[in-house]
């Protein structure tokens, strides 16, 4: 399947710009081959390619709309990793596992504090057009870890912290839920008064096995925790 990025109304789909000049300068496509293009939001328009000039259309023949999303649900609240690169195989990864949201956390011992977050959304789209996923995940803005708390359900939010001398459980005590929420701190880990206030808060902290993982390792380990939940 050639799955493209759209906007679907009203029995029509419009190619994103971006899209059609891959189509037209990179593939290179003709025009009548088949195409499927998606809004990201569910539905999935299919039909033939329509190329005019530097411009590429689609010639719609079906529509399927309400597509079946991902079930648990998965919100991963990562702080960003000094080497960017790091938190971009992690969303690239996360997004071809079925993660429906993901938020980048500033605490107090994020390096970083500058984000492209445009970059990142189109690495979500990039990697969810790739693993044929009709619903898009969300991705937030750079956000404090403590306003970030203050939308959040503690009973099912969980913190993957490295500190062995308070009580974590393991990932597989964890309820079954319709959705999780996952933090996951920076390198150096949530400092002791952070993780002491996500107690306060009655999120419950979760450990992620004997081996001390890295910022992105351990995203992409929660991703497949939860992907696996849902096979």
């Amino acid at each position: 399947m050639k799955l493209f990025f759209g906007e679907i109304n009203n029995g029509k789909a419009i190619i994103n710009d971006e899209e059609q000049q891959h189509i037209v300068k990179v593939l290179r496509m003709k025009d009548g081959e088949e195409i499927h293009v998606t809004d990201g939001k569910g539905n999935l328009a299919s039909g033939t390619l329509i190329i005019e000039g530097k411009k590429a259309g689609i010639e719609v023949i079906e529509i399927r709309t309400a597509a079946p999303d991902f079930s648990p649900k998965l919100h991963i609240a990562i702080a960003p990793t000094k080497n960017i690169d790091r938190i971009e195989f992690f969303v690239e990864k996360a997004v071809e596992m079925g993660i429906s949201e993901i938020t980048i956390l500033y605490t107090e011992k994020t390096e970083r504090k500058n984000i492209n977050i445009d970059k990142i959304r189109k690495q979500a789209t990039a990697a969810s057009k790739q693993s044929l996923r009709f619903h898009f995940p969300v991705i937030n803005d750079l956000i404090k870890i403590q306003d970030f708390l203050k939308n959040i359900d503690p009973e099912n939010t969980f913190v993957a912290h490295c500190n062995e001398n308070l009580e974590r459980i393991n990932l597989n005590e964890i309820p079954k839920f319709e959705n999780y929420t996952f933090l996951i701190g920076p390198e150096g880990d949530f400092s002791d008064k952070e993780i002491l206030f996500l107690a306060e808060k009655g999120i419950k902290a979760v450990s992620l096995g004997n081996q001390r993982l890295r910022t992105e390792t351990a995203g992409v380990f929660v991703a497949a925790w939860n992907y696996n939940r849902m096979i």
